[in-house]
Order: structure tokens, then sequence, then C-alpha cells
């Protein structure tokens, strides 16, 4: 599936250089963001990790047909550490509430991905490139050819222009028909307990010695009252309490 399922067809040999790119790039997206997070934090983070992983995956997208697999490892290991920093500055620096980090993996590695084409393309696939002329893909960095790089760059702008522009024109039209956003005290208790009546991740939610249970209908907003909770004392293995 994903990249190489996303080809017309199996007959073009070219299928197996997708499906090795595709992986080693994922690979090297989940290596790259564990060694980061283990060299910065101590241990290695699991989401983040991930998150890696789907970074090499992004990044690939546009290219897998286009470079060698050497290319493919050093394309996902970027991506793996362009997505730890590009985390840590959506969320600290422009204070960006993006939980899942979809805009870097997906916006970030992405546009790393598109960029790659021009600069890492050998120009050993025989196909008409995608700038418009009869002939192979050819990167800068690997036959000296800027052209395609322009191309990409290009790319890069138009798309962000059109989605950027597209996004904000149908959220500014909805927020005059319709709430946007949910209120302070429902972003921080969860929208998964607003909404549907339960927690998707009971292992996420802060423990303290007062918590707030919500009980709603799904679809409401709810209205908190506070229980303390009180502690019971464990026993030992021979019944004796510490």
């Amino acid at each position: 599936g994903f990249n190489p399922g996303s080809t017309f067809g199996a007959t073009d040999l070219r299928i197996s250089i997708i499906a090795v790119n595709t992986l080693l790039s994922a690979s090297a997206g989940a290596v790259a963001a564990m060694a980061w997070t283990n060299a910065k934090w101590g241990k290695p983070d699991i989401s983040m990790t991930c998150n890696g992983m789907l970074a090499g995956l992004v990044a690939i997208t546009a290219p897998c047909a286009f470079v060698a697999p050497w290319a493919s490892a050093l394309i996902g290991i970027l991506a793996g550490f362009l997505v730890c920093i590009s985390v840590e500055f959506i969320d600290k620096k422009l204070k960006i509430d993006d939980p899942c980090g979809a805009i870097s993996v997906h916006g970030t590695c992405g546009v790393w991905g598109l960029i790659a084409v021009g600069l890492f393309a050998d120009g050993t696939y025989p196909t008409a490139g995608w700038n418009g002329i009869a002939g192979p893909v050819k990167g800068l960095l690997i036959n000296g050819d800027a052209g395609q790089l322009g191309a990409q760059l290009i790319d890069v702008v138009v798309g962000f222009i059109w989605a950027w522009g597209i996004t904000y024109l149908i959220f500014k039209v909805a927020q005059r028909y319709m709430k946007i956003r949910v209120e302070p005290e429902v972003e921080i208790a969860g929208l998964d307990e607003a909404e549907f009546g339960q927690y998707c991740y009971p292992e996420f939610v802060l423990q303290t010695e007062t918590n707030i249970p919500y009980e709603s209908e799904p679809g409401t907003v709810p209205t908190p009252s506070a229980v303390t909770r009180t502690g019971v004392p464990v026993s030992d293995a021979k019944g004796e309490q510490p």
C-alpha cells in the first residue's frame, strides 16, 4: 500500500524501488527521532519516535520513485530530526495547540519531501519529469540541474497559498454561523468527555487531589462538580498495613 500501492500497476519494476525507498525513509525517520529525543531528554520518546516514522513516510512520498535508496535514508533521517524541531517550535514559540504534531509531520516534512526531489533525484527513471518536459527528473546535488528544484519551490509556495487561503476563507465564513472554538474549561477537560461522555485516553487524564468529573450527555457542554478523593492504605503481603 501507500506509495507502492499508489501506482497504476505493478508491471513497472520501479515499484520495487518505491517500496524499498518508502521503508528505508520511514525506518530512518523513526531512528532519527528516537536518537534526538534520547539525546535531548535522556530517554527516547515513543510518541515522537512514531512521529519520526510518519515524518519519514511523508517526506519520501514525493521523491520515492526518483531517488536512490541511500538518498531515501538520508531524507528520512533529516525528516526525523526536522519533525522534533518543528513540533517544539510550533508548540513553544508559535503557541499553536497541535497535540498530534500534524503540522510538523505533514506540513513541515511534506515541504521537505518536495524540496528533496529537486535535490536528490538521480535522473535514472526514464519518464517525463514533473517540470513539463519529456525527460528524467534530475536533482541539483546529483546532476547539477537546478530546474527541478525551482519547480519544486514554486510548487511549495503555490500549495501554501492555496491551502492557507482556502482554509482561512472557509473558517471565516463558518465562524459567522457556528462556534469554531469551545470554552477554555472544555479544552482543559478534553473534548472526548464533552462530546462523548467518556475519556478516550484515560492514561493522559491529569490526576490531582481533586478530580473534576463531568456528567453529561454526549454533545453537551458539561458543568464540573468537584469531588475530593480519599486515600485508602494498601496492606502488605501479610495483611498488615504499613
